[in-house]
């Protein structure tokens, strides 16, 4: 076997060698100066070498004969944080008899670093108690604490002011300032920014960043554009600036500006450096869009890094794109690119939505093979990913093997067993009360989405009462539904509080049971409906067959400010259709695209193909198909029935045809009903016949009715009634009435009887 030396890495094989050159001539009296040296040449800072120096410095008795033990004593501390061992960093400080500012600056730093709030206050407090002075980086160290108190952050703003520190160095006031900015006081962090009167490039950088986190684009284009014009600017802007600026641009408005950015970043010649890159990448794919961002990062691939692709399959996850996600992934890892934590989240939450769970178990045995399933975010994709594919056994152990679960592991095993097993997830929310984090409004309204006895019902009300979510909207909503469920209109809520939301509630459940005379007796008593308590009354008519009143009502919701959504425009256009009005709709079709054009959406245009189709014109059905950008299975099935409905059969069989080669879509139960009738309309039996003996679903009785119908009417008794034999559930009284119609049309029916 190999000595250790011949295994070891280039700088831990130089921390070695020079270890042992120390070893053989060192001893007691060796000077400090040696220990320095040799712990300067242990750059990577590794557990093992930081615990060899520890021992022997402990062994040879050098640990407490020279002042200077105390710097070596600092430096092994901060060591040990640096390899992630704040425990043991922990207990050489509390051994230590003697300390000085600078042990207490590096424990307080490696508490902040993990977020510990309460020990680095404690050892704060315990340093000043002390009658240690604190430093700029005793500040700076407790500041960087994510989990710090906005009050103890404003003591430390009147400590910093008190010690004159703020004057001295632009240091302290940008750690300071970044503490207002993670609490979301942006105008209390530009206050400083503006009084201190030493700025670094790090405390623009610091500024800029903060105004683009917190939602404000403009001031941090402001604030870049100073920094621009400032004296010796090539010496100032930096990476971090561009970075910081490129933050700000998160939505479609601020695209000329992130163009602009990307231009100056390819003049300063930084578009080779990957992080700067990656924040291009991000910013394009919050502004514009998979395209560009896709193309950018193609331009980086050679020196691209794990941030750069889980950028983008991160955003293939968001917009669903989960075949190219697919591939995506598998180039990632053929390239060898080694996933992280990150990417397996976006991996898993790309293949929860296919129907086949395969992809999501490969990511899984990745998962297994170079992390671990007890990784909190992991294990909760996990969780959700086997939940909503119907695997409860493989999502309870996900669960279990996670150590620290959160509320939103819990909410998702929840939500896998209320869809199949109430029972279940009514005793993992108990045990989740008893033992686990508190929970949320998440927790409850996933667990009323499940049919629950009344008894029960209403003890989960009573726990959501105890927790106060009684009047959280989205449990209320929930528990409105729950309650309709078992025949209880849950009106007490309404009383109560009387609000729109409730209103909405309550309404939709009436809409739902057909009650659409309650819905318009709740209206009246609103005194502010808004947007959604004009679409469900809208709605309500419209069901009702009101169909007038539907456009009265549009009217005086446009007198009261509302402006009507893609929602409104549906219930519309279904009252034309049922009205037969082909004037009204192509009126409302002009009024829409005259004012709200960008809520013609595949919904809108679906509705308006069927009104088109079924008020007598088939062309405009067709010329509002090919305008539609994103057809959908049901763009489709509207056109080909509308085209049908006008014994257009030859074209509405091309466009079933058409969709068929094109592949990104495949037809339901629905599109075929849709061109099994417009065979038949057409007379085009034996079309009709190859479509429906090659269809990719079982036919139902729907389907077998219009069958029958198409031979009967063209006198092909005998095939028909082959059919009916064949058909795998017995026939009911529409075959029956089918098959009669067509016999009685031929005068056929006595050669059957």
């Amino acid at each position: 076997m190999p000595p250790p030396l011949m295994s070891a890495s280039n700088s831990a094989r130089s921390f070695l060698i020079s270890f042992r050159s120390f070893h053989s001539q060192c001893s007691s009296s060796t000077p400090p100066q040696h220990w320095f040296s040799l712990l300067k040449q242990c750059n990577a800072r590794s557990l093992q070498t930081i615990q060899t120096i520890h021992a022997f410095a402990i062994t040879i008795g050098w640990w407490g004969l020279y002042s200077e033990a105390i710097i070596l004593r600092n430096n092994i501390m901060s060591g040990y944080i640096a390899a992630g061992k704040l425990g043991y960093a922990r207990e050489l400080f509390d051994e230590m008899q003697e300390r000085n500012a600078a042990s207490y600056n590096i424990i307080i730093g490696g508490y902040s670093r993990k977020s510990d709030e309460m020990e680095a206050w404690e050892l704060f407090y315990e340093m000043r108690m002390n009658r240690f002075w604190p430093t700029q980086y005793t500040f700076s160290g407790i500041l960087a604490c994510k989990s710090l108190d906005i009050n103890k952050g404003c003591i430390l703003h009147g400590l910093i002011l008190k010690t004159g520190m703020l004057q001295i160095n632009a240091f302290v006031g940008t750690a300071l300032m970044n503490m207002y900015g993670m609490h979301g006081f942006v105008e209390e962090a530009f206050d400083l920014f503006v009084d201190m009167p030493n700025k670094n490039l790090v405390t623009w950088n610091t500024m800029i960043s903060l105004f683009g986190r917190n939602g404000f684009p403009q001031q941090s284009f402001f604030m870049f554009r100073d920094l621009l014009r400032m004296e010796e600017e090539e010496e100032r802007i930096s990476e971090p600036s561009y970075i910081g600026v490129l933050s700000s641009c998160s939505h479609p408005d601020n695209l000329e500006e992130g163009h602009q950015i990307h231009g100056l970043v390819m003049k300063n010649g930084f578009l080779d450096t990957v992080t700067l890159a990656n924040s291009l990448i991000n910013m394009y794919a919050k502004c514009s869009g998979l395209q560009i961002a896709e193309k950018i990062f193609n331009e980086i691939k050679p020196y691209s890094n794990v941030v750069s692709w889980n950028t983008i399959l991160g955003l293939m996850a968001k917009t669903d794109q989960t075949e190219n996600g697919v591939n995506f992934f598998l180039e990632m890892l053929r390239n060898g690119v080694r996933p992280n934590q990150a990417t397996f989240v976006s991996a898993v939450n790309l293949f929860t939505s296919l129907c086949a769970p395969i992809y999501g178990e490969f990511v899984h045995a990745k998962i297994i093979k170079q992390i671990s399933e007890t990784d909190l975010h992991v294990g909760s994709v996990l969780v959700d990913f086997y939940a909503k594919h119907g695997l409860l056994e493989e999502s309870r152990r996900c669960f279990d093997e996670i150590c620290e679960k959160n509320v939103v592991s819990w909410n998702g095993l929840i939500n896998g067993y209320s869809n199949r097993c109430w029972l279940t997830s009514i005793s993992l929310l108990k045990e989740m009360i008893l033992s686990g984090p508190p929970p949320n409004e998440v927790s409850f309204s996933t667990l009323l989405k499940s049919f629950l006895p009344l008894t029960l019902l209403e003890q989960i009300h009573s726990s959501i009462v105890k927790n106060g979510y009684e009047q959280n909207e989205y449990v209320l909503s929930s528990l409105i539904t729950s309650y309709a469920e078992n025949n209880i209109i849950y009106n007490d809520a309404f009383h109560a509080q009387e609000s729109v939301f409730v209103y909405n509630a309550i309404a939709a459940v009436y809409n739902r049971t057909g009650q659409y005379h309650k819905t318009q007796e709740l209206f009246t008593r609103l005194m502010e409906p808004d947007l959604l308590s004009w679409n469900i009354l809208i709605e309500a008519c419209c069901r009702n067959n009101d169909l007038y009143e539907v456009f009265d009502l549009f009217k005086q919701m446009r007198k009261s400010g509302q402006h009507p959504d893609n929602c409104t425009y549906i219930s519309l256009l279904t009252a034309c259709t049922k009205l037969c009005n082909l004037a009204l709709g192509s009126s409302l079709h002009g009024f829409i695209v005259k004012n709200d054009f960008k809520l013609c959406d595949t919904f809108v245009c679906n509705v308006m193909i069927d009104m088109y189709g079924k008020c007598g014109s088939p062309s405009s059905s067709l010329k509002i198909f090919e305008e539609t950008v994103e057809k959908n299975v049901i763009t489709w099935t509207a056109l080909i029935s509308a085209l049908g409905l006008h014994g257009k059969g030859e074209e509405a069989l091309e466009k079933f045809r058409e969709m068929e080669a094109v592949g990104e879509l495949k037809p339901d139960g629905v599109t075929f009903m849709a061109v099994l009738s417009a065979c038949r309309h057409a007379g085009l039996v034996c079309e009709g016949m190859e479509v429906f003996s090659t269809m990719e679903i079982e036919p139902d009785i729907g389907h077998y009715v219009v069958m029958v119908g198409m031979l009967t009417i063209c006198g092909r008794f005998k095939e028909a009634e082959r059919l009916i034999c064949k058909m795998p559930f017995p026939p009911n009284a529409l075959i029956w009435r089918s098959f009669l119609e067509g016999c009685r049309r031929w005068h056929a029916v006595s050669s059957f009887i």
